[in-house]
């Protein structure tokens, strides 16, 4: 275990990791830390999403290390102006009095020396997060707490394939920004409303696909040669069917893959990795 530079972070590796490779995914464990954050932009990226701006004082410290990282978006209860925030009790995260709404969202781009933080809001079902993103106004207050852990993926790999529907579009996006002109992306996506699709900006090699079906388009790709990187991430039973897929696709490195549930029908609240 190595300290990162800022000491509200734990950067560790697995004891297997060659400390050596520039290819070993890293571990890095953040501080719980309850943040109050003021919607300061709100823009309609297209029918189905709402990017948020958030500021304020508190994210002057916020670290997120990792594309995919995901905080708790913490919603004022009826009546609070601010949010309630998280404390540590014995390690576990509590609340004083009622729990409020939670949802995952990643941070799609930080900026700790401006102290803003952009979330993007997916607007496909009626809940409680989302309505509130469909109608909050500029100069309201939030909260949020997290990332707890970030999965700092290298982008050194040749090739790097980034699939799932509208809820991973943030991480895909942040993703993108992120390689650089040496590295071959396949994007797949699959969208319920195609006007939802959107200009993807990387500066490497892009492939990008808008699809009707993600398992049926990762089965039609090939695995190419050298070192590669997939990634997906959606609803949890479609997450689980495309990784059984790709587990048994010919070249592929199971060590080498990262499939999260994002949301699950039926279920609020629900965030799963499904690679051991």
């Amino acid at each position: 275990m190595t300290q990162h530079s800022d000491p509200s972070v734990t950067l560790t590796t697995p004891a297997t990791a060659d400390l050596a490779d520039p290819l070993a995914v890293q571990r890095v464990r953040h501080a719980l830390k309850g943040r109050h954050v003021q919607v300061v932009r709100r823009t309609q990226v297209s029918p189905g999403f709402v990017r948020l701006t958030l500021a304020g004082p508190d994210l002057a410290d916020f670290v997120s290390a990792g594309f995919d990282d995901h905080v708790k978006l913490i919603l004022p209860a009826p009546g609070q102006e601010r949010a309630s925030l998280p404390q540590l009790v014995d390690g576990r995260p509590q609340f004083t009095g009622p729990r409020p709404v939670l949802r995952d969202y990643t941070p799609a781009h930080s900026d700790a020396a401006q102290g803003s933080l952009d979330i993007e809001v997916a607007l496909h079902d009626a809940g409680p997060a989302s309505d509130w993103a469909a109608a909050v106004q500029v100069g309201q207050w939030a909260g949020i707490a997290g990332p707890r852990g970030s999965l700092v993926i290298p982008v050194g790999f040749d090739w790097h394939w980034l699939l799932g529907d509208e809820t991973a579009l943030p991480a895909i996006a942040r993703r993108l920004a992120e390689l650089p002109a040496t590295a071959r992306a396949v994007v797949r996506v699959q969208l319920r409303n195609p006007q939802d699709q959107r200009a993807l900006a990387s500066a490497a090699q892009l492939d990008v696909a808008w699809v009707d079906s993600l398992t049926d388009a990762a089965q039609a790709l090939a695995v190419p040669a050298g070192p590669g990187y997939i990634w997906a991430a959606g609803e949890h039973s479609e997450m689980a069917a495309l990784r059984g897929m790709l587990a048994a696709k010919p070249g592929v490195d199971a060590k080498r893959m990262r499939i999260a549930a994002y949301w699950k029908r039926g279920e609020a609240d629900h965030h799963e990795n499904l690679t051991a």
